[in-house]
């Protein structure tokens, strides 16, 4: 449900904001919205987590992701809308930490924990690949209502099916929240994201963009103070120390920025530029994310043999070769030239993500894995917000659209280049690992 929500509404906000009359910044809010507080406040999810019980708080979360979507499906109009959004990502916030934790918890064998992994992001795939393809079909049909309504027989499928089969999680109520560096970190990230959005309409020299990012900068440097000074740290700065955690988890954010910024950005320039239906859309974008559902098994599978580090490296240098070809072509390439580097882009993020995933949970002790998975999903969520965000602002900004779409894609294709980088020198080999 929680990728699905990322995905689903590429296609589906501008047929959203034609109905509900609101300005581009406001089909970014209305997709970003979500992604931020999602991205804010993971960390407390994964401390709450710890605290009380992954499975409690897990089941908490699909609760409140349920209810909200049913708000989402209801709002009358795009204010509405992206308050629900709001509390659609809190209910996000407390799902995905424990998700990765009770896989930890229950595959404490690394290659059975490498594969429960494999799987996780197969899961992960699927939604994603269903997501412009099930939003463009639902938008031609029954309308963008039912992006939302969708969830509800799943949320409900999923509690009752958690508290059957998952067993309890261990409890640590010495673990508290850090609630001054939890403000640091949203207001971290709503900084930056506002920062980012606003810089299509006001232009990337104005002084509130620039007053945003250094007022951003200044609530991250905030938050390593009160980590620092903390009893109890919701982010130990000993894990990020570690140079397979902290590594991993820039890796995350680079190839989530490349990968949903290029879908965002994708989705727009089929709307808006080629004229494609929201359903036409929805199939445009299918190859890019077709590619994801089986990428994660693959990699899942081959890391027993190879490591994790061939897997992301080789991950990431295909998904930039796929978006340097589209940088070089812009607006000018033809919808089947562009298939393959979209394929490309799915597969590489896929293929990367369970190696970067195992080694951000197999830095961290047990004790802190719903910390480990918070930090990580952190990190990934404030790229795709990112993503979004410069992907949207390039596009607006630019008074050439080639030149924009050209030097969004450009971007992404540089992130996946620096993941590559990044892969190589802090993802463990498989030497390593052993």
């Amino acid at each position: 449900m929680v990728i699905l929500d990322v995905t689903i509404i590429n296609v589906a906000v501008p047929v959203i904001g034609r109905e509900l009359s609101a300005s581009l910044t406001g089909i970014q809010w209305i997709t970003d919205g979500y992604t931020l507080v999602f991205a804010g406040f993971l960390l407390t999810g994964g401390v709450l987590g710890d605290r009380w019980g992954n499975r409690r708080v897990f089941c908490a979360g699909v609760a409140v992701f349920t209810v909200s979507s049913a708000a989402c499906a209801l709002a009358p109009d795009a204010p509405v809308l992206v308050v629900a959004r709001l509390v659609e990502g809190l209910g996000a916030a407390l799902i995905v930490p424990g998700s990765l934790a009770l896989l930890q918890q229950t595959y404490p064998e690394r290659d059975e924990r490498s594969r429960a992994f494999g799987v996780w992001g197969s899961m992960a795939g699927i939604a994603a690949s269903a997501g412009p393809l099930l939003g463009g079909v639902l938008v031609s049909t029954v309308g963008w209502r039912w992006v939302f309504l969708i969830n509800l027989p799943v949320g409900a499928a999923c509690l009752m099916l958690t508290m059957r089969y998952v067993e309890r999680s261990p409890r640590l109520p010495g673990r508290r929240p850090d609630w001054p560096a939890q403000c640091a970190v949203v207001a971290a990230v709503a900084l930056l994201i506002s920062a980012l959005n606003e810089a299509g309409r006001r232009g990337w020299a104005d002084e509130a963009v620039l007053a945003g990012l250094g007022l951003a900068a200044v609530a991250i440097a905030a938050f390593a103070v009160r980590e620092r000074l903390a009893r109890s740290p919701v982010l130990p700065l000993s894990l990020l120390r570690s140079r397979a955690m902290s590594g991993g988890a820039v890796i995350g954010l680079l190839f989530n920025f490349a990968f949903y910024g290029m879908v965002f950005t994708a989705s727009l320039d089929f709307q808006h530029q080629r004229g494609y239906s929201a359903l036409s859309t929805g199939l445009a974008l299918f190859p890019a994310a077709a590619m994801t559902m089986f990428a994660s098994v693959l990699s899942g599978r081959l890391s027993r043999r190879t490591g994790d580090r061939p897997l992301v490296v080789s991950g990431m240098l295909l998904a930039f070769l796929g978006l340097a070809v589209w940088a070089a072509g812009g607006s000018t390439l033809a919808y089947p030239l562009l298939v393959a580097p979209m394929m490309a882009a799915g597969f590489g993020t896929s293929f990367a993500l369970t190696g970067s995933t195992a080694t951000v949970m197999g830095a961290a002790p047990g004790s802190r894995s719903g910390t480990a998975s918070a930090f990580f999903n952190t990190t990934r969520q404030v790229g795709s917000a990112m993503g979004v965000a410069v992907g949207g602002s390039l596009l607006a900004s630019a008074t050439v659209y080639d030149t924009g779409l050209r030097t969004a894609m450009a971007a992404f294709a540089l992130a996946y280049l620096t993941a590559a980088g990044l892969a190589w020198l802090c993802v463990p080999s498989k030497a390593e690992r052993a």
